[in-house]
């Protein structure tokens, strides 16, 4: 249909292409969930959920000195007045300012059960209260003398404020993480006091660089204390460029238990690190023996945090056990920097920490200038009514009179004493007590106080210098409340200059000791203590049976060759025990379904292995390049494989399906890490022409030694004369020995 047949559309719709219409609306969606949800505003570090609960707070008047109020009812507000989301979002974040694990200067005062370090949830909103903390009186502190915009609700029937006025940079003092449409924020908290030095300095030295403030802020200072593990031109960069790590550590020492016996006790963990995970983690590394060292975990935590961890013995290097359990535990996290923030309340960047510092203080001086305006209007407003009172005194008797006589007084007044309708309505409206001469007294000096009020003012708001000194003094008043003067304000986290990586033998700590490991036909593996027979009976899974078993020791590293034609590492120590069935393979190595398991065995340094297809391609493998470091394994062989042989001796004897036997010198085969190999044996059609034969079996042997079978009963058969199938590798080969085995295998 062309478009000229394209009905016309109905009134009230109109057409457009469905990619433009997607693309308008999609970007309309990205800019809400950037500006309304996720990114934090650089001016008072909230976002608009969090400062529309704190708003909401002041309005129920829940002052810090005040009465806690239901978080049901606080959570019911926000949402009907200003909030129009889900009311569990609302109290959850209402919870996370409450959580002096979450918030380095808590916003929410919380009385009930507000969750734990452990990962629980809080009591439902029901059971719990809160009012504001004595921090959130410094964000909100001015609010109502004009210091911010004002915007219309949801539904237009009330209005809220666009940004707090915020008396510190909540942003750096609390932090702040969110996740946008194609961006994401991740501020981590800092010291108060430290943050308010940098400022101060920003103030006196404009031109300040990061590496200088840099000097004052040292690094974040997490609610839940730990160690910083990073060197000082690291911690610059990530400042300087807004995007960065930290690496943080638990803090840990060492406890004397008398005779030589010893524990470590973990007393601050990473910050957002559940301590009930971190438990499980660290008990499944004793379960699976990845941490052999380590032989107990215990969480003995009352109020602070206590994890006791007891080593195997005595002679354990407690740096080296801590050493090994931050790498595979969350006891060392790297908590990443991302300062994306709204400048402006409007345009997302990434900024350093000059330009946060510059955006809360070009903020802070915004909201001086408003509030000296309004203050100066009240201060106009009232010095008008007090010069109509001192003229009310001045002419007691003639305003009284007036008063007493007039039919319309105002007008009367208005004219004789020149004053205006607010003086007049002002002296009207007085009390008889107020015509004390005491009262003129006291009016004469507040319009006093007032003018040299207004004087001061006005000189600030001349002066840009005196502006500056004025938030300086601001600043200063705030340390006094938050500083390090105060408990609370003291640095939790330290700063250690990152050493030199300790290079950790995990294998050097494992007990050496002979096992046995088993696998399953259908996969399962398991490790026996001591080396048990190979062809012992053992309990299998129901339609499970024996597959195959090697005899290896703890410290080995035991290697599974699948049809795949990838070598799988397994550590035997992690091994599941004996007493069971073992575990899945495919749980342990991504294995896929279709490959079948062809061989396993220790591995061995030095080594070198025969590896083939079934198409009759192979080659020799050192033993260091079948190592694999991930799950995944490492791919060797390409092609369908079929088997693994050690390579021993001086020559290779290969039989194909066809029954014919080839022996080659070794040394015709070349060495390689991947590939699909050379040409064993040349194989024709099968019989019948229904497929092409394809490569049985092959083995190394010493040509001299001849080469041995086994037969049925036990014996074994030797043929010490093998000139007869000697031959080139490749060539087809003759005919096997009388009497050699009809699978068409040598052993």
């Amino acid at each position: 249909m062309s478009d000229d047949q394209l009905p016309a559309p109905d009134k009230g719709f109109q057409t457009e292409p469905l990619s433009r219409a997607i693309g308008e609306r999609y970007l309309t969606y990205a800019l809400s969930t950037i500006m309304h949800r996720a990114l934090p505003d650089a001016r008072d570090g909230l976002k608009p959920v969090h400062r529309r609960i704190l708003y909401a707070m002041r309005e129920l008047r829940l002052a810090p000195n005040g009465a806690f109020r239901k978080s049901a009812k606080i959570t019911g507000d926000v949402m009907g007045n200003y909030h129009p989301h889900g009311d569990a979002a609302i109290y959850d974040a209402m919870a996370r300012l409450a959580q002096d694990f979450a918030m380095r200067y808590p916003l929410v005062d919380g009385q009930g059960n507000f969750g734990n370090i452990d990962g629980d949830n809080p009591a439902a909103a029901r059971y719990t209260e809160a009012r504001l903390a004595q921090a959130s009186e410094s964000l909100l502190a001015g609010l109502a003398e004009d210091s911010v915009d004002f915007r219309p609700n949801y539904d237009g029937t009330l209005s809220e404020p666009v940004v707090l006025p915020a008396a510190f940079p909540n942003l750096l003092a609390n932090g702040s993480s969110g996740i946008a449409v194609g961006m994401a924020t991740n501020v981590p908290p800092h010291n108060l006091h430290e943050v308010v030095d940098a400022c101060l300095h920003l103030i006196k030295t404009p031109e300040a660089r990061d590496d200088t403030l840099v000097t004052l802020i040292k690094g974040p200072d997490f609610p839940t204390g730990g160690v910083i593990v990073e060197s000082a031109e690291s911690i610059a960069e990530t400042y300087r460029t807004g995007r960065g790590a930290f690496r943080v550590r638990a803090s840990w020492e060492q406890e004397d238990l008398g005779r030589g016996q010893w524990q470590i006790v973990v007393t601050e963990i990473p910050y957002q690190v559940q301590k009930s995970k971190l438990i499980e983690r660290l008990a499944e590394l004793i379960q699976t023996r990845k941490i052999p060292i380590l032989a107990d975990v215990r969480d003995e935590s009352a109020e602070d945090i206590r994890i006791v961890l007891e080593p195997r013995n005595r002679t354990v290097d407690p740096e080296q056990l801590m050493g090994a359990l931050f790498r595979a535990s969350d006891l060392e996290i790297r908590f990443n920097l991302n300062m994306n923030v709204l400048i402006d309340g409007r345009v997302p960047k990434v900024c350093s920490l000059k330009e946060v510092l510059r955006a809360f203080l070009d903020h802070r001086r915004d909201v001086l200038v408003r509030r000296s305006n309004f203050r100066l209007q009240k201060i106009a407003a009232r010095l008008e009514v007090l010069e109509g009172y001192l003229v009310a005194y001045l002419n007691l008797d003639r305003v009284i009179e007036i008063i007493r006589n007039e039919d319309e007084p105002k007008s009367v007044m208005m004219a004789e004493f020149g004053l205006t309708e607010v003086q007049v309505e002002a002296i009207l409206n007085m009390r008889l007590r107020a015509l004390r001469k005491l009262e003129e007294i006291e009016l004469r000096a507040e319009r006093d106080a007032l003018q040299e009020e207004r004087q001061a003012l006005e000189a600030m708001l001349a002066s840009e210098d005196a502006q500056w000194s004025r938030i300086s003094d601001e600043l200063k008043e705030v340390r006094n409340l938050f500083g390090k003067s105060k408990p609370e304000g003291q640095r939790r986290t330290r700063i250690q200059e990152a050493g030199e990586t300790v290079v950790i033998d995990l294998e050097a700590m494992i007990e050496r000791e002979p096992v046995t490991v088993i696998l399953s036909k259908m996969g399962w593996i398991r490790s026996m203590k001591g080396h048990q027979p190979l062809d012992a009976e053992l309990k299998f899974k129901d339609g499970d049976g024996p597959g195959l078993a090697v005899h290896a020791e703890t410290t080995d590293k035991l290697m599974v060759f699948a049809s795949n034609g990838r070598f799988y590492t397994l550590a035997t120590s992690t091994l599941p025990g004996g007493r069971g069935m073992g575990e899945p393979l495919r749980l342990m190595v991504d294995l896929p379904n279709e490959a079948e398991i062809i061989a396993m065995f220790p591995w061995r340094e030095g080594e070198k292995y025969l590896v083939a297809s079934k198409a009759g391609d192979g080659f020799v493998v050192n033993a260091g390049d079948i190592l694999a470091q991930t799950k995944t394994g490492k791919q060797v062989l390409n092609g369908d494989a079929l088997l693994y042989r050690p390579v021993r001796g001086d020559h290779v004897a290969v039989v194909g399906d066809n029954r014919k036997m080839l022996v080659f010198p070794l040394a015709e085969l070349p060495e390689m890490s991947r590939g699909k190999g050379v040409r064993l044996q040349r194989y024709g059609k099968g019989g019948g022409l229904i497929r092409d034969d394809m490569l049985s079996d092959a083995i190394c042997l010493t040509l001299a030694d001849g080469l041995s079978w086994p037969m049925v009963g036990g014996k074994t058969r030797t043929e010490p004369d093998l000139s007869e199938w000697l031959g080139k590798r490749g060539s087809s080969g003759r005919m096997a020995p009388r009497g050699f085995p009809r699978d068409n295998k040598f052993a």
